[in-house]
């Protein structure tokens, strides 16, 4: 029977070896940790956000690297089939925010256990604590996977699909990378992804843990405006994050690793500068004998209020009946335009996928086989593509996957002793 090897039981390689199961061959699924999908029960907080609502045709838009590469797979499979997928093997799903979809019973555990068992009714065989060394090539084909403890095992067709650098603890330590490098394929530069990011002043130590919502954040390289978007953010002890933040990350990543970037926080969004004024007019005026450091807590958070006070120039113990209307234009650029320097994003302990990889012009985009080494497959987050928050690129994971492993299966048929 062809024989078909799969490297790494995570999003993608589940995915892989259940559709080469189902496609006819005889699938064994190497994992070096003890369970199946641990970076998957991290996810989204132990919720699992696995794919994304949107129309089909509006995928693309949401992929930062190389959407291109992804037309022909995710033409095959997409995130309706993932819902479709889970939902024929008894996982429901529920829609939230932003198209999100989620398990109904917010646990990703749910995830894993349906893929696992898909598998097994399919016939695939995980060999756990099973770790690779290499890969095994001869006369320019896929050959055989090198164990650590010097086993060989041989197969008709391999899949790598063994993550990123994220989360190194779940696993993804960056083996499949070594491999291609030693195969001769070019891997691009990696950078941490989809994670929080690094500031300059001091003030975030003191407003660590506050959230801010409904809030809209622009970056500037320069005068260059290089991002805008509306939503929720929050400061840590280095710096921002929130999913504001984790977006303008996957957008600035290769920039910032070159050089410091200004963001500004507009806090009140919904009001232009002159209902700004007005606004905090009317707040002044309820409270002209108070000082100025305690007039302010129905505008801002009470975290942010020194802050704002040491930028605007105005002595908190200034009465509010004392402050002149062009120091309350100060007090309104800095509601609208509060500034912070960035300087770096965290790393790959905290970053939620790895931007670069497996460059794609090594892969064929219609079956995820390498184009110099014939039976050799890859999927997931080794691959030079990733995307924006919001289940997509658990998506890339699902799609991606699902075509290695039934084109695998394929050339493992047309390879078959």
């Amino acid at each position: 029977m062809n024989t078909v090897l799969v490297i790494g039981a995570g999003a993608s390689g589940m995915m892989a070896a259940y559709a080469a199961a189902q496609a006819g061959a005889s699938v064994r699924c190497l994992e070096k940790n003890e369970k199946c999908g641990r970076k998957i029960y991290i996810s989204g907080k132990g919720r699992c956000n696995l794919t994304n609502a949107c129309a089909p045709d509006e995928l693309a838009g949401n992929i930062i690297s190389n959407p291109r590469f992804l037309y022909s797979t995710f033409s095959k499979f997409n995130n309706e089939s993932a819902v479709r997928f889970f939902n024929e093997h008894g996982l429901a799903t529920k829609v939230e925010r932003g198209n999100r979809v989620f398990p109904v019973s917010d646990h990703s555990s749910d995830v894993i256990r349906t893929l696992e068992t898909a598998c097994r009714k399919a016939g695939v065989k995980f060999l756990m604590h099973t770790e690779v060394k290499d890969i095994l090539v001869t006369n320019g084909r896929f050959a055989a996977a090198l164990l650590d403890d010097g086993r060989l095992v041989k197969a008709d067709a391999c899949i790598i699909a063994t993550g990123g650098l994220s989360y190194p603890t779940t696993g993804s330590s960056g083996d499949g990378f070594v491999w291609a490098r030693n195969l001769g394929l070019s891997v691009t530069d990696m950078r941490p992804s989809l994670v929080g990011l690094r500031v300059k002043e001091g003030c975030c130590t003191q407003m660590e843990g506050l959230s801010l919502k409904n809030v809209e954040v622009r970056i500037l390289a320069g005068k260059k405006e290089i991002f805008r978007e509306f939503g929720e953010m929050l400061f840590t002890r280095r710096g921002v994050s929130g999913p504001v933040i984790l977006t303008a990350s996957a957008r600035i990543g290769k920039l910032l690793e070159k050089q410091e970037l200004k963001m500004y926080i507009d806090l009140k969004p919904a009001l232009d500068e002159k209902k700004l004024d007005e606004r905090i007019l009317r707040d002044f005026e309820s409270e002209k004998n108070r000082n100025f450091a305690n007039a302010l807590d129905r505008l801002l958070p009470s975290k942010m209020i020194p802050e704002v006070i040491c930028l605007s120039g105005i002595a908190p113990q200034t009465k509010v009946h004392e402050i002149r209307r062009q120091q309350r234009l100060q007090l309104v650029q800095i509601i609208k335009n509060f500034p912070l320097t960035l300087t770096g994003s965290g790393d790959f302990n905290e970053a939620v996928i790895t931007q670069g990889g497996v460059a794609v012009r090594e892969i064929d985009p219609s079956t995820m086989q390498v184009k110099k080494v014939p039976g050799l497959f890859m999927a997931g987050e080794i691959l030079d593509v990733d995307a924006l928050t919001g289940g997509y690129n658990f998506t890339i994971a699902w799609s991606t996957g699902h075509t290695a492993g039934i084109n695998a299966a394929k050339y493992a048929a047309g390879n078959e002793d």
